[in-house]
């Protein structure tokens, strides 16, 4: 990998785990309303599997959807207003954290509703094919949507018709509070297989074979081996939300991931390749200090919706 990509992707990572910690930090503040889910030590997914895909694919995700939304290209300023339920917002302060949204950059979203947006980016694949365009979906989900309903139906309906879309299993371990191994009668890969799909295991803290791994899954799908499936094995080091008191794991099972840190891990590579000393590092650390003290700025001082508001964008205007 070169070295301006590598250090770019160093920087989207410690801008989504800084923008992250700030926003725990305003819900504890009373800032941020709802529900908050924190994607810390999920990043090297989001922006490894999003490094990958070309301007005209599609990315659709479920409510832990900050970072991705930050790595497709949406800005910080406003996704943070979104957040605060400010009119700047990328969803004019309506939706809140799980339900960002980027139509200019091909993200759809931000799904409240546990594995309710599978379908709609089987319908999204299916909209590129009837069309005749070589766009891909990239559709993320965590691990407990894999046993639902949706999921199967999904799966069974893009094996049918070979659909341009990549499944993509953000397997943190945990749905809520219960364990994958608890939850979940067969593996990942078997359920893809049950629908012919040759599925991956990729290691998700390592944010360059997260990168491989989904640029070998888009090239399969132009060389017709549509869909394909990505069990990307990730671990986020907070709770399942905000409210998560995380008595259901060991602090051994914590530190062991600790130590396998994305950021960390990229870290280590750029030293041992020569390829950024601490001093370029601390540079890029500085500058997204600068964008998340803005985006915070900007968000506080933005005003919230008018009353009127809540009748607006309900209907299409033709």
């Amino acid at each position: 990998m070169e070295k301006e990509t590598l250090l770019d992707w160093y920087r989207q990572m410690v801008l989504g785990r800084r923008f992250e910690q700030k926003c725990a930090e305003l819900y504890q503040l009373g800032k941020i309303g709802g529900f908050l889910h924190l994607y810390i030590g999920q990043e090297a997914t989001a922006v490894g599997s999003i490094g990958a895909r070309r301007p005209q694919d599609h990315i659709i995700t479920a409510y832990r959807d900050h970072v991705h939304a930050l790595v497709a290209g949406a800005e910080p300023k406003r996704l943070m207003a979104e957040l605060l339920g400010k009119d700047t917002g990328v969803s004019r302060g309506k939706g809140g954290s799980m339900h960002l949204a980027s139509v200019e950059h091909n993200y759809w979203g931000g799904y409240g509703i546990v594995g309710g947006h599978i379908p709609l980016g089987t319908g999204l694949a299916l909209a590129e094919q009837y069309k005749g365009t070589d766009a891909v979906v990239l559709c993320y989900m965590g691990d407990g949507s894999t046993n639902i309903g949706y999921f199967h139906e999904s799966l069974n309906m893009a094996g049918v018709w070979d659909l341009p879309i990549i499944y993509i299993v953000e397997n943190n371990k945990y749905g809520m509070g219960t364990s994958e191994a608890r939850a979940s009668a067969g593996t990942m890969l078997a359920k893809a297989a049950a629908y012919g799909m040759t599925g991956r295991q990729v290691n998700g803290m390592d944010v360059i074979e997260v990168y491989n791994a989904t640029r070998e899954a888009i090239d399969a799908i132009h060389a017709g081996q549509a869909p394909q499936f990505l069990e990307i094995q990730t671990y986020r080091y907070e709770g399942h939300s905000m409210g998560d008191p995380l008595r259901y794991r060991t602090k051994e099972e914590v530190e062991k991931w600790r130590a396998e840190d994305p950021i960390g891990i990229l870290e280590r590579h750029l030293y041992a390749e020569k390829l950024a000393t601490e001093a370029e590092l601390d540079k890029i650390e500085e500058g997204v200090e600068e964008v998340i003290a803005e985006a915070v700025e900007f968000a506080e001082q933005s005003p919230f919706p008018a009353p009127e508001a809540l009748f607006e964008g309900i209907y299409v205007d033709n």
